[in-house]
């Protein structure tokens, strides 16, 4: 985030847009029209298509500021608009398969609207979608511009890198996305794709046309293949087409059926009884009541029942974040279901999402996005020093940094799922025991409370700062 001379924070990731920037001024979010884009801008508004979004619940609401309004921009904008907060800012890295599969669709569903506006976008990135209640919302009011007959679909190919390759290669090969579409910010090559694909896979209409074809044209490129492009010409009804064809592919994918995860099926194959884990679910719900957190977040969420049970107890919004993506998927279906206030993303906490693009501070890390009111490591920190050799004093302290109150389980090595971690490996860890914990969760917090959960010896540990 840059800072300008005026009282206003620059988002670092707005810089690539000549047609406006994004600022943040005393907790508003502001975005400006530059005079490069501002016919577009009223030309667009004009039509009503994006107020028609809005009320769809398929745009980000805006309201366009008086001028006298204006803040003292270094550059005098021609509009300025302002939008409601995202609760949480994540990227397409971060989703599971059906979160970027309901993105990729409300980037269609966008875009037929506005062409039946006679409005056209400007690109197909999805980093302008975002998720309000594990619903996915477009942000960018300034890819709009007026349709000009006879244009191609020219954001194609960044449609397919940034949405259906990723989607592809998770339901054609098995692989999840997310490890290499967070290396390549601009998402799965096409070339790349159709490399991995088996024949056998590529024999449909859809896969002929947006991957293999698509590939040879990419590996044919040269100044005669681009003249070639520029020479076609598409009416309107046949963007539509092409649209609502890829947009019907593209709800038809489902990601290719995998073996059961090590721990999607965690939630009934814990060494909990009964008794034990309703003690555990009344001991975090009277947290929640006390603390109503505005936001939470949910380390090591699992298929997000703790989440739920924070959200039926008093907090306003949790983010839940564990590596396992079958896990993170099921979580994910079920707060779509129940139109939850909860967002559960793909992510290990060995290796959180740094900052990344240009400069390391196009796309923020997880940590510069992730400060809540509370958080929740339930059954995380064995995973992370035992699991992953990382010391004990160093998993407190990412854990406390995040939020200034919250909930630690402390497993200890009698457990069965800390056997479990030791089965094949030697027992390297002697300063694990609770004792150790307590010591060094001191250091950085006060503890409020401490509750025995189990008979294997399980503690809920409470810490404020």
């Amino acid at each position: 985030m840059e800072n300008t001379p005026h009282g206003l924070s620059q988002e670092s990731g707005s810089f690539r847009c000549p047609r406006g920037r994004i600022y943040y001024q005393a907790g508003k979010i502001l975005r400006t029209v530059t005079p490069y884009a501002a016919e577009d801008f009223r030309f667009v508004r004009n039509t009503g298509v994006l107020d028609k979004l809005v009320d769809a619940k398929k745009l980000v609401a805006y309201s366009v500021m008086d001028e006298a309004e204006h803040p003292d921009f270094s550059e005098k904008p021609s509009f300025v608009l302002e939008h409601p907060r995202i609760s949480f800012i994540s990227y397409p890295y971060e989703w599971c398969f059906h979160a970027l599969r309901d993105a990729a669709i409300l980037q269609l569903d966008v875009y037929l609207e506005a062409l039946r506006h006679n409005v056209m976008l400007e690109d197909a990135t999805a980093y302008n979608v975002q998720f309000v209640r594990s619903r996915p919302i477009f942000i960018d009011h300034l890819s709009f511009r007026p349709y000009r007959e006879g244009e191609v679909w020219a954001s194609h190919q960044q449609f397919c890198n940034q949405f259906l390759n990723p989607l592809l290669l998770r339901s054609l090969r098995g692989v999840a996305h997310n490890a290499w579409y967070k290396g390549c910010l601009e998402g799965i090559s096409t070339v790349e794709l159709n490399q991995l694909v088996p024949l056998h896979k590529k024999l449909s209409w859809n896969a002929l046309i947006h991957l293999v074809l698509q590939a040879r044209f990419l590996e044919a490129s040269g100044r005669q293949s681009a003249r070639r492009a520029q020479r076609v010409k598409f009416n309107k009804n046949k963007l539509v087409y092409i649209l609502s064809g890829i947009k019907k592919w593209i709800t038809k994918l489902q990601p290719m059926r995998v073996k059961n995860s090590t721990w999607h099926s965690y939630t009934g194959h814990h060494s909990y009884r009964q008794r034990e884990k309703q003690l555990k679910q009344s001991l975090v719900a009277d947290f929640m009541r006390k603390h109503k957190p505005r936001r939470l977040l949910d380390l090591g969420c699992n298929t997000g029942d703790y989440s739920v049970l924070s959200l039926n107890n008093g907090a306003e919004f949790s983010v839940g974040v564990d590596f396992d993506c079958m896990a993170v998927e099921q979580a994910y279906l079920q707060a779509k279901k129940a139109n939850l206030n909860f967002l559960p993303l793909c992510m290990d906490m060995v290796n959180p999402t740094p900052g990344l693009g240009w400069d390391e501070a196009e796309r923020k890390g997880f940590k510069e996005r992730a400060h809540a009111d509370a958080v929740l490591a339930l059954a995380l920190l064995h995973h992370l020093v035992i699991g992953k050799n990382v010391p004990l004093e160093s998993s407190i302290a990412f854990i406390t940094d995040l939020a200034p109150a919250g909930i630690i389980e402390f497993v200890p090595k009698t457990d069965p799922m800390v056997q479990e971690l030791l089965l094949l490996r030697e027992d390297i860890f002697q300063d694990y025991t609770e004792e150790a914990f307590s010591f060094h969760l001191q250091k950085r917090a006060k503890i409020t409370a401490g509750s025995r959960v189990s008979e294997s010896g399980r503690m809920l540990y409470q810490y404020a700062r």
